[in-house]
């Protein structure tokens, strides 16, 4: 958590209304959404003006959790710009380098606001005020809770803020799963139920209310994997073509990398997405055990995460970042070989 002379400033910061611009990452997931929903129904309550700017939209799934409809997806052509430059606060959620921003970036490097950074991955750069940077924590909706707690508002948590927080939690744990979910993970869980809220019904919200397409498309993809026995490693490859057969949406192919790793004696799973639109690779890497591919994701294809959950981009075309990705494993052999 932060320092009690941090959180002393912040409480100073927040004794009079302010201006408050929240910002999750590109390609917002369930944590990102998680976070910055809790973070403005909690600010709300002592009458700051919160925005949420994404610099993107965010799949259906997630939408459920801004029920006012009011997250603004950013445009050049729209208010968003002067909230930005006018904003007496901005928090980063989720993210640690101004580059998971897209075209935000510049304006971020503008604002005269105090920035304060949330957020568990790695590396990160020092551009904020105030960083809550923890690599080891769950997730950044697990820091939020913290942070609120920090701010001696847990008595603030209601229902809506406790929603928010457990989809965070629970997408970015892997339903609990993942080797950074703690004892405090579920003690933080815990207390939120404590609230009233419904476990099920916010599993059911993000992973059971499909459209048929989607399984299809799981169906297919995991048809395709790839196997590669002698590197304990596999791969699914999804071209433009094959995503729209099944009229792929933003968020269609969320979780299907983890399936990989369902396989016995795979401890590398990793997934291509072709998309034409922005004429780049989307890539997904998870591991199990000691493979780090945090550390493969970056020296490969300057990308990055955490040890067991990373993502990347590639501007080749798909069959060259496969022969690019095939051919890279080689120097990794010794560390995939080993056992889990």
């Amino acid at each position: 958590m932060m320092n009690n002379e941090e959180i002393k400033k912040i409480k100073k910061l927040f004794s009079e209304k302010k201006e408050i611009v929240i910002i999750p990452h590109k390609n917002p997931d369930g944590d990102a959404i998680g976070s910055s929903t809790a973070l403005k129904y909690f600010l709300e309550k002592y009458d700051h003006n919160i925005s949420i700017i994404s610099p993107n939209d965010f799949p259906k799934f997630l939408k459920w959790m801004d029920y006012k409809n009011e997250i603004e997806v950013f445009s050049e052509n729209n208010k968003c710009i002067e909230k930005l430059l006018n904003a007496d606060v901005i928090f980063t959620l989720d993210f640690n380098t101004l580059t998971r921003i897209s075209k935000i970036k510049p304006y971020i490097e503008k604002s005269k606001a105090k920035i304060i950074m949330i957020d568990h991955h790695e590396n990160p750069d020092y551009y904020a005020d105030f960083m809550y940077s923890n690599p080891k924590m769950s997730s950044t909706a697990e820091m939020i809770y913290h942070f609120i707690e920090g701010l001696g508002g847990l008595s603030k948590i209601d229902k809506n803020i406790a929603n928010s927080l457990y989809a965070g939690i629970l997408t970015d744990t892997g339903s609990f799963k993942f080797p950074s979910t703690t004892h405090v993970t579920h003690e933080v869980v815990s207390n939120l139920l404590k609230t009233g809220i419904s476990n099920s019904e916010i599993y059911d919200k993000i992973y059971d209310d499909n459209k048929p397409e989607k399984i299809q498309l799981l169906s297919f993809a995991l048809r395709k994997i790839k196997i590669i026995k002698d590197f304990n490693t596999c791969y699914i490859s999804l071209s433009q073509n094959e995503l729209d057969d099944y009229k792929y949406e933003k968020g269609d192919t969320e979780g299907i990398v983890n399936y990989g790793l369902s396989i016995k004696n795979i401890k590398f799973a990793i997934i291509f997405m072709e998309n034409s639109a922005e004429n780049i690779i989307r890539i997904s890497l998870r591991s199990k055990g000691s493979f780090d591919v945090n550390s493969f994701s970056k020296e490969i294809f300057g990308g990055g995460g955490h040890k067991n959950a990373a993502g990347a981009i590639s501007k080749k075309s798909l069959d060259e970042t496969i022969k690019y990705f095939l051919k890279s494993l080689n120097q990794y052999k010794n560390h995939l070989i080993n056992k889990i």
